[in-house]
């Protein structure tokens, strides 16, 4: 493969795992919820060790606002504790579901002919 094309490649794969890690990371923050509550910072770590990819830690606060604020996830707070923990709603687990709905059409229809 002449050399050019494989810096296209290359391009086109870093634009393509961008998109689907750091300009998705609202999936993934509610993938870790799933399991049980989690506060924010921690969040960011799981996704690090978890997933292979570090978000920034403000764009990870970033999304959990998002994320309360259309109501996917909620504060919860647990014991004493002054930290702030993040749960999934069922309307998160909605969007979940959606998303890898769309995600399951989207993968069979564009390769459907990939060997």
């Amino acid at each position: 493969m002449p050399e050019d094309k494989e810096i296209e490649i290359s391009k086109a794969m870093t634009r393509l795992v961008k998109k689907l890690t750091k300009e998705m990371l609202w999936i993934y923050i509610l993938r870790l919820l799933q399991e049980r509550p989690h506060y924010g910072y921690e969040i960011k770590e799981l996704v690090t060790k978890r997933f292979s990819f570090s978000p920034a830690t403000v764009s990870g606060y970033a999304i959990i606002y998002r994320l309360t604020k259309d109501g996917l996830i909620e504060e919860q707070r647990t014991g004493d504790s002054p930290r702030k923990y993040y749960g999934i709603t069922e309307k998160g687990l909605c969007a979940m579901r959606e998303a890898k709905d769309f995600l399951g059409r989207t993968l069979e229809t564009v390769f459907d002919i990939t060997e």
